[in-house]
């Protein structure tokens, strides 16, 4: 637990609370089968709303690492020095994520049939390896870095054929990342034989949190903030159209986190950013952002709330059904709309996950997990 002392950059916070708001938006709504289209993962190829939710997360969490960690070796802590703080945080969050993937498996979380990869899972790798490169490389090593690692991936991917096949595969299941899961990964895969946060693909997204770093570098430079914002929308744009043109050789594909993927997301994230910062720093409009930031400045502990609270909301029996069965029921019932309700109800849950985020804002606690 930490009290929170030095300045902030609210826009960030904003950015993160309404990211990891929109996490929760999309993973409880009130009826699995009626939810609308940009509230759905893509099925393979292609982009929606909520294919982004993931990647800006990872890519905050390349700004935030800079952040944190430049200020502490331009104020003299040797890098070793932090290894082992950045080792048990990556371990927390590791484990909170193991926790979540156990909740449905009391009576037999083994090691067969518990999930070794997810969210937090995915968040607490790239974290423990971007915060080491982090302290050992400057902005320009992380473009070579990031650079190397979405062309290899690009390369391996479309170049390399899936063994046991003739051909290189891209489709779900039988491409060389899925194998290198089924060969390597223990556990339960999320898919049955592949699983989109698996072993191969966890490469790329450590170049989404390195344009995190990137931004990063650039936001505490010395430049003014309207020449931060204004190259943060170029170096936005021109990853975007990068993004769009990769997509024309390797497509965008969030299960794959391919390398158009990576560079598409990393655009859109660092334009909403700078248009974050726009708004809210600069303009000082920060009325309308005030819910974004006290969620952001719990961010992780209320992504963790939202499944542990989810068994009473979607799991205890009202009658025959869930309270989001009885609730969703109620609004078809007066005439509203099947995905309009199943939305409805996965704002109410966003609204009842705010209480705790609230609470701990209020009293000025900002837990660090």
């Amino acid at each position: 637990m930490k009290i929170m002392e030095r300045k902030r950059l609210l826009s960030l916070d904003a950015f993160r609370g309404f990211t990891v708001a929109a996490m929760i938006l999309v993973n409880f709504p009130g009826n699995d089968n009626q939810v609308f289209k940009p509230l759905l993962h893509t099925h393979w190829w292609g982009i929606s709303f909520t294919d982004l939710i993931a990647p800006f997360f990872l890519f905050i969490v390349g700004v935030s690492i800079t952040f944190a960690y430049t200020h502490q070796i331009r104020a003299g802590i040797h890098p070793k020095t932090l290894y082992v703080k950045i080792a048990s945080r990556a371990l927390k969050i590791f484990a909170l994520g193991m926790l979540l993937n156990c909740l449905g498996l009391i009576e037999n979380c083994t090691w067969e049939e518990v999930r070794w990869t997810g969210t937090l899972h995915r968040i607490a790798i790239v974290f423990l390896v971007c915060s080491v490169l982090s302290l050992h490389t400057n902005w320009k090593q992380q473009i070579t870095v990031g650079a190397s690692i979405l062309l290899a991936y690009c390369i391996a991917m479309t170049c390399i054929p899936t063994p046991g096949y003739e051909n290189v595969m891209l489709e779900p299941g039988i491409n060389l990342a899925a194998w290198v899961d089924q060969e390597f990964m223990p556990g339960k895969m999320w898919q049955g034989n592949w699983d989109p946060e698996g072993i191969l693909s966890t490469f790329p997204s450590f170049v989404t949190t390195i344009s995190g770093m990137l931004v990063g570098t650039l936001l505490i430079s010395k430049l003014s903030q309207e020449q931060k914002v204004i190259r943060l929308f170029v170096f936005g744009f021109a990853s975007f159209v990068i993004g769009i043109i990769w997509n024309w050789q390797f497509g965008l594909n969030e299960n794959l986190w391919s390398s158009s993927f990576v560079m598409f997301t990393s655009g859109m994230a660092a334009m909403t950013l700078a248009s974050t910062i726009y708004v809210v720093d600069m303009l000082q409009y920060k009325q309308w952002a005030t819910f974004g930031i006290i969620y952001g400045m719990n961010a992780i502990v209320v992504y963790t709330l939202g499944d542990l609270l989810s068994p009473l909301f979607f799991g205890i029996k009202f009658g025959d059904a869930s309270l989001n069965q009885v609730f969703f029921r109620g609004l078809t019932q007066v005439g509203i709309t099947p995905k309009l309700a199943s939305m409805l109800y996965s704002l109410i849950y966003v609204g009842i996950n705010f209480i705790p985020a609230y609470l701990l804002y209020k009293k000025k606690i900002f837990i660090k997990v």
